[in-house]
């Protein structure tokens, strides 16, 4: 895979190490006295609920918070995670600066960046003091420490890492035929109308789609790294609007209606009512299989020349109420233990954030002896990774879109 620059990784890893840890009546670094403070609470973990297996994995992690440290985790299941955001906006705009509502949010993108910039979240360097931090690539996975440009500043602990694939089902559609780029897919999608389509935005999926074509037709790739410019915008975002406007005649429905979200996409590619579909996790076609969602027959495929990349993270509001059980969790979730359980297909199959070169002997082999399953491609064949845009291109686009296409029209 390709990521940012090293020059640029040093210098967000030496910003992040002069970072105060967090400033609050127990810092990370006395864990004894975090874990004590932290039995008995309850951490209102607020993430998407889109997923069965995701929400077992969750489950999981309930259970064993419960048994290890007594501290009960509730996932809070949300279709748009800024809805979680907006309820952390309406308690600070009421004053409520104690006893939040929401603890743990499973969160990255647009919504981090907002939070960030409103100050609505736990202090910086929590997440680099966390005891299993030590375990982190942080080294080689730069967009740990940048979250759609933006560094993360340890305001957020990473929890999974995420790139866009495409599956298929050998039975009924060649491996020879797939698209290698978004201009491909387009070509094929006129030679197979009806046959693929994407979720609506702000469904995340459908949002990322979006992006990875804005990635392959704007004219000037590198003006994503930095803010919208209102001035240029309109012209910026034009080719992906001529782009839609010849996919979706030919899409499923004549792009009068969107799937739902990926399950409906893959419920739809089971039916063989869709042929392509996609989604952010390179084993969430194996992890289909063996739940028994998806034929056997399915398989990957990505771009050559790239597919959109990202970690994602958990984050703690300035005002959660279990702050000592949000951190708890958090360390928890970047445990080899729970990393590893999160890696498999058979649970959730979901890319490790973890260094196996910082991982003892026994944990690094428990990694290598992970099934990943038969249809999730390998690290060397996902390709390159596309950098996501900084987050003021999807709120912008968004917009847009909806004017557009909401309708129908």
């Amino acid at each position: 895979m390709r990521f940012k620059s090293p020059i640029f990784a040093a210098g967000l890893m030496a910003a992040i190490s002069s970072l105060p840890a967090v400033a609050s009546a127990q810092e990370p670094a006395d864990w004894a006295s975090i874990e004590k403070a932290a039995s008995g609470q309850t951490v209102y973990f607020n993430a998407w609920g889109g997923s069965e297996n995701i929400n077992a994995y969750l489950e999981w992690v309930g259970t064993e918070m419960k048994s290890r440290y007594g501290v009960t985790v509730v996932q809070v299941k949300l279709e748009d995670t800024a809805s979680a955001v907006s309820k952390v906006i309406a308690e600070k705009a009421a004053g409520k600066n104690e006893g939040g509502s929401v603890d743990l949010i499973w969160i990255n993108g647009e919504n981090f960046v907002s939070m960030k910039k409103q100050g609505l979240l736990h202090s910086p360097g929590w997440a680099t003091s966390l005891p299993n931090w030590a375990h982190v690539d942080f080294e080689n996975q730069p967009t740990i420490l940048t979250d759609f440009i933006e560094p993360t500043e340890g305001l957020e602990s990473p929890w999974g890492g995420a790139k866009m694939v495409f599956f298929h089902d050998s039975a009924r559609t060649e491996a020879s035929a797939m698209p290698d780029n978004a201009a491909g897919l387009v070509d094929w999608a006129k030679k197979n109308p009806g046959r693929f389509s994407y979720p609506a935005p702000p469904d995340f999926i459908g949002s990322s789609f979006l992006k990875q074509v804005l990635s392959e037709v704007i004219a000037d790739p590198s003006k994503l790294a930095k803010p919208v410019s209102e001035e240029t915008f309109e012209a910026d975002v034009e080719p992906l609007f001529a782009y839609l406007d010849q996919l979706h005649p030919v899409a499923w429905r004549g792009g009068k209606a969107f799937p739902q979200n990926y399950p409906d996409m893959k419920q739809k590619l089971a039916d063989g009512e869709l042929d392509i579909i996609f989604a952010f996790n390179p084993a969430e076609a194996s992890s289909g299989i063996k739940a028994g969602e998806l034929p056997e027959t399915v398989r990957s495929f990505t771009f050559s020349g790239g597919t959109l990349g990202n970690t994602h993270f958990v984050a703690i509001p300035y005002n959660a109420n279990a702050k000592e059980g949000a951190l708890l969790t958090a360390n928890f979730l970047i445990s080899p233990e729970a990393q590893l359980r999160k890696q498999d297909p058979a649970y959730w199959g979901d890319p490790t954030v973890l260094s196996m070169a910082k991982l003892p002997e026994a944990e690094r082999a428990s990694f290598a002896a992970l099934d990943l399953g038969v249809a999730t491609l390998s690290p060397d064949k996902l390709g390159p990774v596309i950098a996501e845009p900084h987050a003021s291109w999807m709120e912008r686009i968004e917009v847009e879109w909806r004017r557009r296409y909401a309708s129908g029209n």
